[in-house]
């Protein structure tokens, strides 16, 4: 199979070349074709040894999928393409695998839940971008120490991608991509500016980026789905005490603060009506769904004491377990006696 020529944005750096660091392989880098996906993502429910943290790497002719496993479950994903770097739904990525299953190839790989979070990150915020000179390669880190930089430098040479932690400026730990075992770090850096045996200058990158305390998980469609119907439980709840009234005012109050809670623009969405791939958290969807129910719920308050509570019991009590462990109630000034 011919490999792709594409290459990661504003660099030298080709994407069919990535290589991260790990610390084992389930699957070594093979044909797409040849593997079974639904049983790789479903492992690790049959046998314990599937129950590890790492990420899948899928190399694509246009682009370089990273699918983030924790405890065998993908919890997030992310593509690498010549326009950018952008954080997707773990339905997209699948789906693309599963169009490229000819001309793709795959790897899976255990690798650190802090690395993971950090190669998360590095496709979910901004990057800095910094100057990697390979005829220099003692300028970058003097110029880190200097500046007192805080943050993961992301040190791409040849494809293989390491990272360095930094705290103002002093470095602080790493993990690094195909470094021998007993080699210091600073010998290994030096080897990445290196000119190959061949004499030829590698292709390099370098970038900063904060660093990621946690790897975030997507929300899977089924949570969404059942906040939708929490949201929409609540306004029929309101319009039995406001007829005609309940609509108007759920939207008034979702118009004001979905520019603060971006998922209510899912929640809102008409029942029946196909909710659109997005990229939240739980804890989003949570947040959401409680400011918004307390605003509208304090304004029925005003005109009929005594009604919020029981509107929350009875639009809630289905799932009144997954709103606690939320949070949703705490946060509240109403309590619902169940």
């Amino acid at each position: 199979m011919r490999a792709s020529t594409a290459r990661l944005m504003n660099s030298p750096i080709r994407l069919a070349e990535l290589a991260f660091p790990q610390v084992g392989r389930l699957i070594d880098r093979t044909r797409l074709a040849f593997i079974d996906l639904d049983n790789v993502l479903t492992f690790a429910k049959r046998d314990r040894d599937g129950r590890i943290d790492g990420y899948l790497t899928a190399y694509l002719p246009d682009e370089c999928l990273l699918l983030f496993v924790r405890q065998g479950d993908p919890v997030n994903a992310a593509s690498l393409q010549p326009s950018g770097r952008v954080v997707i739904t773990i339905g997209e990525a699948l789906r693309h695998m599963h169009a490229e299953a000819e001309r793709g190839e795959l790897a899976y790989s255990v690798a650190p839940l802090e690395q993971l979070a950090w190669m998360y990150q590095s496709c979910a915020v901004p990057l800095q971008t910094r100057v990697a000179d390979p005829d220099q390669p003692g300028a970058l880190f003097p110029v880190l120490q200097h500046e007192a930089v805080t943050g993961v430098v992301e040190l791409i040479s040849n494809g293989r991608v390491s990272y360095l932690r930094f705290e103002e400026g002093q470095f602080g730990g790493g993990y690094f991509c195909d470094k021998p075992e007993g080699m210091p770090v600073a010998r290994f850096v030096e080897t990445q500016f290196e000119r190959g045996a061949d004499g030829r200058v590698r292709a390099l990158s370098a970038s900063v980026f904060p660093p990621a305390a946690d790897l975030p998980a997507q929300a899977p469609d089924a949570l969404i789905s059942t906040y939708r119907e929490l949201y929409w439980r609540v306004v029929d709840e309101i319009e039995k005490e406001f007829p005609g009234e309940a609509k108007r005012r759920a939207q008034k109050v979702c118009k004001g603060i979905v520019d603060a809670h971006r998922a209510l623009k899912l929640l809102s969405i008409a029942r029946g009506a196909a909710i659109p791939e997005t990229v939240v958290r739980p804890d989003e969807l949570a947040s959401a769904l409680t400011d918004w129910a307390r605003q509208l719920l304090e304004g029925v308050e005003v005109m009929m004491p005594g009604a919020a509570p029981r509107i929350l019991k009875e639009a809630t009590k289905e799932h009144r377990f997954l709103l606690q462990s939320a949070g949703f109630y705490s946060r509240l000034p109403w309590q619902a006696a169940w």
